[in-house]
Order: C-alpha cells, then sequence, then structure tokens
C-alpha cells in the first residue's frame, strides 16, 4: 500500500510555512520562481530516491 503523500508530517507546519513566506519577501515574481526552483532541487537532492521523486510529481498533478 502506498503512503499518503499528503499526511501532514510536519511537527509545525505553520512555523514552516511563514519560514517560506519570509523567504519569499522582497523576491520579484522572477526571482521567487527562481528561489522555488533552487529549493525543488535541493530537496529532489536530499530525498535522493527516483521512485519517491516520481510518486511526489504524480501527487503534485493531483489536485
Amino acid at each position: 500500500m502506498t503512503p499518503d503523500l499528503t499526511a501532514p508530517k510536519l511537527e509545525t507546519p505553520d512555523a514552516f510555512y511563514a519560514d517560506l513566506l519570509a523567504a519569499h519577501e522582497d523576491l520579484s515574481k522572477a526571482e521567487s520562481d527562481a528561489y522555488n526552483a533552487r529549493l525543488i532541487l535541493l530537496m529532489a537532492n536530499h530525498i535522493a530516491d527516483a521512485n519517491v521523486l516520481r510518486e511526489l510529481l504524480d501527487a503534485a498533478k493531483r489536485k
């Protein structure tokens, strides 16, 4: 059985969200998009499991 990839796992999700918003403060749209791209690549590198990454790509497509 595939685990629910959208189930909350962060201890303090609101704090992470606040940090994420703060990281985008004073960035233009282009800078924000570039920041998000770098962040995604860093997280993918940290996860380092191609199967998990594919599952996450698929999960992100679902609404």
